[in-house]
């Protein structure tokens, strides 16, 4: 069984940054991807971003790119999330989660259409809260 524990959320102001880590942990952990979604007040959980775990290719939502970077450290079972120039719309519990049938990651590409049912494996949440 694998365990997901993330960590680094916060208070930041806008336009900071905040890194969330991610630490796994379960007998054999070989997951396809490793991604992270969010979830707000009211509303329904939404992907941010994920990463290939065998060569690290790595896909955005559209609300993230340019702002966040997702990685992944193999030899630690580590994911990342560095988040940059913060908005106060990024303010949601942040889930990280893992890809352990292929549903995200497959044939050297990720699905079209990520959801988090694609996932089977989730963390309880960090909070990400930023000030205007």
């Amino acid at each position: 069984q694998v365990q997901l524990v993330e960590s680094g959320g916060g208070l930041v102001q806008a336009g900071g940054s905040l890194r969330l880590s991610c630490a796994a942990s379960g007998r054999t952990f070989n997951p396809y991807a490793m991604g992270w979604f969010r979830q707000a007040p009211g509303k329904e959980r939404e992907f941010v971003a994920a990463v290939s775990w065998s060569d690290g290719s790595t896909v955005y939502a559209d609300s993230v790119k340019g702002r966040f970077t997702i990685s992944r450290d193999n030899a630690k079972n580590t994911v990342y999330l560095q988040m940059n120039s913060l908005k106060p719309e990024d303010t949601a519990l942040y889930y990280c989660t893992a890809d352990l049938s292929g549903r995200v990651w497959r044939w050297g590409r990720f699905s079209r259409d990520i959801s988090s049912g694609d996932f089977s494996s989730w963390g309880q949440g960090t909070q990400v809260t930023v000030s205007s």
